[in-house]
């Protein structure tokens, strides 16, 4: 994935309020080198951080008529309005180790044997996982094939079938669980409505005022 950047001289809380003011986003690009300062259109970055791999796949950066790839190691957004305030880039190469969040796509549910035949529910208990390998090698996302998912089975870390060089860092959970398989409440019955005394009460009433007029 491709963006612009542009390089930027000024520093300070007032050039960058002026940089805001004038639909731009202040950054930073560091590593393998010095830090270089930069600046990016806004609405092209606010909808470049609503697509996935913008997140978690080598970015494509260009600067200054050179393209660096790049990882986005973080960003800030305003409290309460839709602006983003600051943007932060890693420069790497093939040769960089990386510790990065990538998404899990899961894949064939519908057609499991658990949804299928069985009629369960599917619980996606984690959605991302924090990998750790060479710049060359990170994946955008992470595929996790349910097509053979049982009634009561669970899927672990272990389960994910990775390429060479690609580690899963559990932060101290050996083989956490991903997926896991539960039964559909059975539906509850329909009870007839009880008729209650007070909505006798008219029916009787009438019958009563029949008679007195015999």
């Amino acid at each position: 994935m491709k963006f612009t950047a542009f390089e930027r001289t000024l520093q300070g809380t007032g050039a960058s309020r002026r940089l805001r003011n004038a639909q731009k986003v202040p950054g930073i690009v560091y590593g393998a080198g010095t830090p270089t300062m930069i600046e990016l259109d806004h609405n092209a970055l606010f909808f470049a951080l609503k697509k996935e791999a913008f997140h978690s796949s080598l970015l494509d950066m260009e600067l200054a008529g050179k393209s660096e790839q790049v990882l986005l190691r973080d960003y800030q957004m305003h409290p309460f309005r839709p602006i983003v305030l600051h943007i932060d880039f890693q420069r790497v190469d093939a040769t960089t180790k990386v510790v990065k969040k990538v998404p899990l796509h899961f894949i064939n549910e519908e057609n499991s044997p658990a949804v299928k035949t069985d009629s369960c529910v599917v619980n996606h208990v984690v959605t991302e996982l924090r990998i750790s390998c060479l710049a060359s090698q990170l994946p955008e996302f992470l595929t996790v094939d349910l097509g053979e998912l049982a009634k009561g089975q669970t899927l672990h870390v272990n389960d994910i079938k990775l390429a060479d060089g690609i580690k899963v860092m559990t932060q101290g959970k050996p083989n956490p669980v991903i997926v896991s398989v539960s039964a559909q409440a059975a539906e509850e019955e329909v009870v007839a409505p009880v008729v209650t005394a007070a909505a006798a009460a008219p029916t009787k009433a009438k019958k009563t005022e029949k008679q007195n007029k015999k």
